[in-house]
């Protein structure tokens, strides 16, 4: 089994290295490219559709290596597989004519989802168990599991879009995420789950190699939309087969996106401007505004989405044990540490750091009292 996991990422990232440079000169042909603006950090053109390479690698690879799995796959693993495919592939034709044609907002929610319900409803994939913190795990009724099974789906496939704004920062992250789901996979013994991972991460990583600063190409919509739609499906849908994974787990495996989200939402509001206008108030805007560099910013978030990993491993592996204190802990780390570096960085804004002013004044009264003695 080893040996497949192995030859499988290796091909899959040998697959993306050579395809990726062939993919660059499509997109200059068929005219998919970003053209700079005030918002925007590169200062030429690019081409886009570096999805197509990430998803071309990925889908090879597949269909070489499932022969050989050495187990017989159950009707749900297959229905999971199928789910997958199809929803991948409806997902990477809506990125790619978006990444040329930049295809209306409502047009592309639309499609986002009809892919959805053909998820839920073509191949019955949705959220059946949930290991809820300091409870055990239960059924989750079906006028409840299928509308948040799609509002999961449409919502984590646009996340990664979101973070998608300098040269390898939403394949690395993603990149992230989908080896701590191949962990995971690997501690829940879910042979398909690690092996849908493992390909993709090769696929990323090989892609990554022209992707990094400075980048050659950019992964454009297609590979923004396939990648947040493969990552709906494996970090809550996968695990289902096995019913222990906590309700968590699959939100702080996408913890940077999730939270660079709420924080422009709650800084907008707090600005009094509409929560959806675009702004220069993201995670990373505000580390290249305190004297990062392109890498050093990018480095820095791969850091904090390696931290996010490690917490859904840890939530993950109590949750197999009903370890709920462990889950406690997490949740009051996670917290702690996200609104301390959103009140460094300024993610809310310059002058709203509560948690820090309150520590200042600790520390303020605390020298007072010394220097009364």
């Amino acid at each position: 089994m080893w040996m497949i996991y192995t030859i499988g990422f290796i091909v899959s990232l040998g697959l993306a290295l050579g395809l990726t440079p062939l993919v660059k000169r499509f997109a200059h042909k068929v005219g998919a490219v970003d053209v700079p603006n005030a918002r925007k950090v590169h200062t030429r053109i690019m081409p886009r559709l570096g999805g197509l390479a990430i998803f071309m690698a990925f889908m090879v690879t597949f269909f070489l290596v499932i022969p050989f799995l050495p187990i017989d796959l159950t009707s749900r693993e297959l229905n999971f597989i199928k789910a997958f495919l199809v929803g991948g592939t409806i997902t990477i034709l809506l990125g790619a004519l978006d990444d040329r044609f930049d295809l209306p907002a409502k047009l592309k929610f639309v499609v986002q989802i009809a892919t959805a319900c053909v998820v839920v409803f073509g191949f019955d994939i949705k959220l059946e168990f949930a290991n809820i913190p300091f409870h055990t795990y239960a059924s989750v009724e079906s006028w409840i599991a299928i509308p948040f099974t799609i509002l999961w789906i449409v919502g984590v496939t646009n996340a990664i879009n979101l973070i998608d704004g300098l040269d390898g920062l939403a394949a690395g992250v993603s990149a992230i995420a989908i080896g701590t789901i191949a962990v995971m996979a690997f501690l829940m013994g879910n042979v398909i789950v690690a092996l849908i991972s493992l390909l993709l991460l090769g696929s990323i990583i090989g892609f990554l190699y022209f992707n990094f600063h400075p980048a050659k190409i950019f992964m454009g919509d297609s590979g923004a939309l396939f990648l947040g739609f493969s990552l709906a499906l494996l970090s809550l849908l996968g695990f289902k087969q096995v019913a222990i994974v906590s309700f968590l787990t699959p939100l702080i495996l996408i913890g940077v996106p999730l939270s660079d989200t709420m924080f422009a939402i709650v800084r907008r509001w707090m600005q009094k401007k509409p929560i959806f206008s675009p702004d220069k108030g993201h995670l990373h805007h505000c580390l290249r505004e305190l004297g990062f560099s392109h890498r050093q910013t990018v480095l820095i978030i791969y850091a904090i989405a390696a931290f996010f990993g490690i917490l859904a491993v840890i939530q993950s592996s109590a949750a197999m044990y009903n370890a709920n204190w462990v889950t406690f802990v997490v949740i009051c780390v996670m917290v702690f540490f996200l609104q301390i570096g959103a009140e460094v960085i300024g993610l809310i804004g310059k002058t709203k750091r509560p948690l820090l002013d309150f520590f200042a004044r600790l520390r303020m009264k605390a020298g007072a009292e010394r220097g009364s003695k």
